[in-house]
């Protein structure tokens, strides 16, 4: 018996979408401040030992900086989610009736007929009155629902992840060839990451490996035309 296409699972990139943000900010961030630090020092006339601790520094400063941005800004969005479940929770129990009026409203306005849109928030709000108003009244699911810890651990690693490539390439690489090596490996690897990134996201690989590669190519282009004006200064 042929198989219904309609049967199969299904894979689908939002329930990634958490720490997939969170995990491709952190390693582009780390690329790309820790290059462009490098390359900035660098065109300074800087020496190995400051390209060194200028490149170590950016990349514990910027680790524990995005850990702590992601904890503060998804703790944020979690204490929002609650305070907004705690209301709804207390308007179920006020007002049942009108809730379920609210509810079915929301299916009518999706394209169900109104005795339909009855029925199923009725038999939604039977299994779990607050879930049903948590996903389809305030778009809160356990797929969404802000994740701080996770955030910030994503965060934290996946900058140092990022950043220690173009500080390996600076340490491994001739001193005259410090700005082109970790430019050039710098690029590879933020095209690397947005065709890798759009891969398990589901989005265009060209258009998200073309856009973080020329954000990260600008980055790097100032902070060395910054540190070529300095150097010449110094």
């Amino acid at each position: 018996m042929k198989r219904s296409k309609f049967t199969h699972p299904e894979h689908h990139g939002v329930e990634r979408i958490g720490w997939l943000r969170a995990g491709v900010l952190g390693a582009n961030d780390g690329i790309v401040s820790t290059a462009s630090l490098i390359v900035g020092v660098a065109a300074a006339n800087a020496g190995p030992a400051e390209i060194l601790v200028a490149g170590t520094a950016g990349l514990v400063a910027g680790a524990m900086s995005m850990a702590a941005g992601e904890y503060v800004s998804v703790s944020s969005q979690a204490d929002a989610e609650a305070a907004n479940l705690a209301r709804e929770r207390q308007e179920l129990a006020d007002d049942p009736v009108g809730e379920q009026a609210e509810l079915a409203g929301i299916y009518v306005a999706r394209g169900l007929t109104k005795e339909l849109a009855d029925q199923v928030a009725v038999q939604l709000m039977a299994k779990n009155a607050l879930q049903a108003h948590a996903r389809d009244e305030l778009a809160i699911s356990a797929i969404t629902t802000a994740k701080p810890i996770q955030a910030a651990v994503t965060s934290a690693i996946t900058f140092s992840t990022g950043a220690a490539l173009p500080l390996l390439v600076a340490v491994l690489a001739p001193h005259s060839l410090t700005i082109p090596a970790t430019a050039i490996a710098s690029l590879i690897s933020l095209a690397a990451l947005g065709g890798m990134s759009a891969r398990i996201g589901g989005a265009d690989i060209v258009k998200a490996t073309v856009r973080v590669t020329f954000w990260g190519a600008v980055a790097m282009a100032v902070t060395a035309a910054i540190g070529a004006v300095f150097g010449v200064a110094a």
